[in-house]
């Protein structure tokens, strides 16, 4: 029996809140608008899924980003009418597959753009294109010194329309926006338009990251498009590392079911060799002869990294993970957790990202209900209710 998008029989759950995700689309909408700026929502996050990316589309979105083709066509065949942007360098091989479900892909290779012309002329349309260009965090891009001769040999190319530059910043080696950045970006468009006598509309400058200088009016006025993901599904204030005023920082909620918790020595027994990860367990000695309540988890390595992991309940700790379990540190005195009930974890964006790409933890809304979970809690209920209290 499948699970609200799960694969059924594994107890950790990934939710979506719709009305806080509708309530920080808002407040974003608002901001946008007021300051005369386009902008497109970024849901590679979610991976394909499709429950939570209805919950997207029926925000009514002008456009849609993502850097999967296989998330794109999904998205396609929920919506054929909703614009989509492909927002990394095109692969050579998946050219043909890109051009069916991509209306508009970022680009920084000629090999690759004059692939996407002559694939497009031969369908008799042309393939709109946003050219990357470099402005410091060494992802991808064009080097500036570069830009007069690549866009001399991309004008040639019949089958390709450029409608926009585009960069990234912070999300490889953490170089943050700023208004000199954005308008290095500015003055690139401006060289190539007065250079070839050509209109490029689109400046796509802005993240996530960008969003606290657009309140502050330090965003150049000729950036005129912004991709968001983070800020709508975190409410994320990348400047200050917060959250930014008013927006919801739990759109997500992560929870996972305890399957054991009993008194154990708080150090191993026996001779240490590496475990799974290839780690060597190091002995505390001030740990010898003390005891713990430990708690497994149904979430492991197959699903996150333990590192990401922490509870809402700061006085559970993480103690490290197997495959397919993770080890916590419950307090004598924590009410409320037994076998059966559910440990709550924050959702940060690389517990979220890591969990949607796992298949052994079922993705559900805030406030739906798993008719297979109701089974259990209607069946097992009362033995819950009448497990011993811990000493």
């Amino acid at each position: 029996m499948l699970k609200c998008g799960g694969v059924g029989g594994d107890m950790a759950t990934l939710k979506l809140n719709p009305y806080k995700l509708q309530h920080n689309y808002r407040l974003l909408k608002d901001m946008f608008e007021k300051n005369n700026l386009d902008w497109a929502i970024v849901t590679k996050l979610l991976s394909g899924n499709e429950l939570f990316l209805e919950e997207v589309l029926k925000l009514n979105p002008k456009q849609v980003c993502d850097s999967r083709i296989s998330n794109l066509k999904k998205i396609k065949t929920l919506n054929p009418s909703i614009e989509t942007i492909y927002i990394k360098p095109v692969p050579m091989g998946s050219v043909y597959s890109l051009l069916e479900v991509a209306d508009i892909s970022f680009n920084s290779e000629l090999k690759t753009l004059q692939a996407l012309s002559d694939i497009s002329l031969r369908r008799g349309k042309k393939h709109k294109v946003i050219i990357a260009v470099e402005l410091g965090d060494l992802r991808e891009g064009i080097m500036g010194e570069h830009i007069l001769d690549f866009f001399w040999e991309v004008f040639g190319m019949k089958g390709i329309e450029v409608v926009g530059l585009g960069a990234n910043l912070n999300c490889l080696n953490g170089v943050m926006p700023s208004e000199g950045k954005l308008n290095e970006l500015s003055d690139y468009r401006d060289l190539v338009e007065r250079k070839f006598g050509r209109k490029i509309p689109l400046i796509s400058g802005g993240s996530s990251v960008t969003i606290p200088l657009v309140e502050k009016g330090m965003v150049p006025d000729k950036i005129n498009h912004f991709r968001v993901g983070e800020s709508l599904f975190f409410g994320a204030d990348l400047f200050n590392e917060g959250t930014l005023p008013e927006f919801y920082s739990d759109v997500f909620e992560v929870e996972a079911e305890i399957l054991e918790l009993s008194l154990k020595p708080m150090t191993p027994s026996g001779d240490l060799s590496k475990n799974v990860h290839g780690d060597v367990f190091e002995i505390d000695d001030s740990h010898e002869g003390k005891m713990r309540y430990q708690g497994l988890i149904d979430i492991g390595s197959l699903d996150i990294a333990s590192k990401y992991l922490q509870p809402e309940d700061s006085n559970i700790q993480v103690v490290g993970s197997s495959s397919d379990m993770t080890v916590l540190d419950f307090p004598p005195d924590s009410a409320g957790h037994q076998v059966g009930s559910s440990v709550k974890f924050k959702a940060s964006y690389m517990v979220v990202l890591g969990l949607m790409n796992s298949q052994y933890v079922t993705k559900s809304l805030v406030g739906s209900t798993c008719k297979d979970v109701m089974e259990v809690e209607a069946i097992f209920g009362s033995l819950l209710k009448r497990q011993p209290k811990r000493a």
